[in-house]
């Protein structure tokens, strides 16, 4: 079994926490020492100058009266019993956002790292999701997380927190010391989750592209590491001369197989159907894929975060289009006492969802195999994972292998889109515990 995050123990189920990619703790007290030992720091003292990105954001909130309302009902709204009167973990509740806003001031200048919790060892991968979380999922943060003038704030945000995080100090969180992604914990973790789906035993150095005599393998920042190369011969490319044969864009875990898709549809329900349209931002050739197969699958934070040309054929369209950060469904209901209730599951689950409204990598890809014909490929970004980036251009012609593109700091989630008509067949099952490789081989289309 691959364990992540922590999830080297057994823990008993109030505590144990399941999201799609793993990017919290398994264990939610590895969450609740985390963001418990900042809200400690920052409690202990007591309000400091913020950061130039953060004090516009607070002038944001503060100058604008719609914000204001947002960020100032948000933190109300979260229900006053258990477990909502804590943190999801059970740790102290980020109180208002003047709180939120010193906490972030507080982890602004580190890079995800592990911690050393009473039951084992974790990793929370999104920090700012962790301070968020709950608010998140309130009526007033829902509204909140939607503006796009608090989105343009958090894009200044997350790209200064982007420059850090490829900064040389940022590598520090890749050493050995017991925080460190090269520790014994984090070391075991990265392998199980890089070894497990072709149930091979390589070392890092023999996964990857780095220099083991090197400090941090080589790695000059958090981001280098993250971006990191894996070697070929680790992930071949199925099947090479076989146009009929899709390869796997990204190493990552089955979520969802969905046929005749609607061109638009209502992507915010609890069910949250697929809506072509707004996946593919409105565009043109958008309108070739209706009634189409829809392939999605999510990336862990301890996965290869480098995208791959699913088939052969000329690059047609390729841009990034901005949208959400922190976005979730808003799925509220009753408790037997009449008072509000929030989805503890937030963000984790809204894997569909977020393929509409999220920061997204968009690209049409004109396949050599005419019985293919044009498909495309949606990197979608979550939370801090946003800054998507391409790596090829519009008229290029790419083989089924190449490198495309990558998601920064992390990783999320991908799409693979067909038009109606094209028979796709053999997708990997959903509910696969370990990664399907990249490259690897992921389905067939029959003529």
């Amino acid at each position: 079994m691959v364990h992540q995050h922590g999830d080297h123990h057994d823990i008993p189920d109030r505590h144990r926490v399941h999201s799609h990619g793993a990017w919290l703790p398994a264990d939610n007290r590895v969450h609740r020492e985390w963001l418990g030992r900042h809200v400690d720091h920052v409690d202990r003292h007591g309000e400091q100058k913020l950061i130039p990105v953060l004090q516009e954001f607070k002038e944001l909130i503060e100058g604008n009266s719609r914000i204001y309302m947002y960020f100032s009902e948000m933190w109300d709204e979260v229900p006053h019993k258990p477990p909502y009167n804590k943190d999801p973990t059970g740790g102290s509740q980020i109180r208002d956002y003047k709180h939120m806003l010193q906490v972030l001031n507080h982890v602004f200048g580190r890079a995800p790292e592990w911690t050393d919790a009473a039951a084992s060892v974790g990793m929370v991968g999104v920090p700012m999701c962790a301070i968020f979380d709950y608010a998140m999922g309130t009526p007033s943060g829902h509204a909140a997380f939607l503006d796009p003038d608090v989105n343009r704030m958090l894009k200044k945000i997350l790209n200064e927190w982007g420059q850090y995080l490829k900064s040389p100090a940022s590598a520090e969180v890749l050493g050995d010391h017991k925080a460190g992604w090269f520790a014994e914990v984090g070391y075991k973790d990265l392998m199980e989750v890089a070894n497990a789906p072709l149930k091979t035993s390589y070392k890092f150095e023999e996964m990857y592209k780095c220099d083991p005599t090197q400090k941090y393998y080589g790695y000059k920042s958090w981001d280098d590491f993250f971006t990191r190369h894996v070697h070929e011969e680790a992930r071949p490319v199925a099947s090479p001369d076989d146009d009929s044969v899709i390869a796997n864009a990204c190493e990552s875990k089955v979520y969802n197989v969905s046929h005749d898709v609607k061109l638009r549809d209502k992507f915010w329900i609890k069910g949250q159907p697929y809506s072509i349209l707004d996946m593919l931002a409105n565009d043109p050739l958008a309108h070739q894929f209706a009634g189409g197969t829809i392939y999605q699958a999510f990336l862990s934070a301890l996965s290869y975060h480098r995208w791959h040309a699913p088939v052969s054929g000329t690059v047609k369209r390729a841009f990034v289009q901005d949208g959400t950060y922190f976005s979730e469904p808003l799925f509220e209901a009753e408790s037997d006492d009449g008072q509000f209730q929030i989805d503890t599951k937030g963000i984790s689950v809204a894997q569909g969802y977020l393929t509409a409204l999220a920061t997204r990598a968009v690209f049409f890809i004109d396949a050599d195999n005419p019985t293919i014909g044009l498909m495309a490929f949606i990197g979608v970004g979550m939370d801090e994972v946003s800054t998507c980036e391409i790596t090829v251009k519009e008229g290029q012609h790419v083989k089924k292998g190449d490198a495309i593109g990558m998601f920064h700091f992390g990783g999320s989630s991908h799409c693979l889109i067909f038009r109606k008509g094209v028979k796709v067949e053999g997708f990997p099952n959903v509910g696969r515990q370990e990664n399907v490789p990249v490259r690897s081989h992921l389905a067939v289309v029959k003529s």
